[in-house]
């Protein structure tokens, strides 16, 4: 089991033998050992359940795209990736919240291939110590022929 120490977290050990962390928002990630193990390479950027225990506000983002504010779409993943990620920050500050306030994320790419990629990214941009709940599709194609991806988000803050 790894240890944490982090300001403003607590870490709760369950009879199972995992930990979950407790932030001042109350939100608590579940992985019991019911469940399939979280690889190691994994644990920053997926929780198998996230439970949020107070009152929040809650922020839910329409699909994020690679579009810039300038109208410009990328060819290549990576770029639309980033672009979209930063879409979704951007929202997030809108918002007064931040990255450690997503709570739920979908992701659909349209190529299988940019999986790895997406990972390397979320690792580098989302990485967490309490990482939202996540689900990622793979799929025939999204809203115009030329996007790769599109990113869904839910956020809650206390404050």
């Amino acid at each position: 089991m790894v240890s944490l120490t982090m300001p403003s977290l607590d870490c709760i050990s369950f009879p199972c033998g995992r930990a979950a962390i407790v932030s001042d928002e109350s939100i608590v990630t579940h992985n019991p050992e019911t469940i399939w193990p979280i690889p190691e390479s994994f644990r920053s950027i997926y929780a198998h359940g996230v439970e949020l225990r107070s009152k929040a506000r809650l922020l839910f983002l329409s699909g994020q795209i690679g579009v810039a504010p300038d109208g410009s779409l990328a060819t290549h993943f990576e770029a639309q990736c980033e672009v979209a990620m930063t879409n979704v920050e951007t929202l997030l500050t809108a918002a007064a919240m931040k990255q450690a306030d997503i709570v739920k994320l979908v992701f659909y790419l349209t190529r299988a291939a940019d999986l790895p990629t997406l990972g390397e990214l979320r690792r580098k941009r989302w990485a967490s110590p309490t990482p939202p709940a996540v689900t990622t599709l793979v799929v025939a194609a999204l809203a115009r022929p030329e996007l790769l991806i599109e990113i869904d988000v839910t956020a809650a803050s206390a404050n």
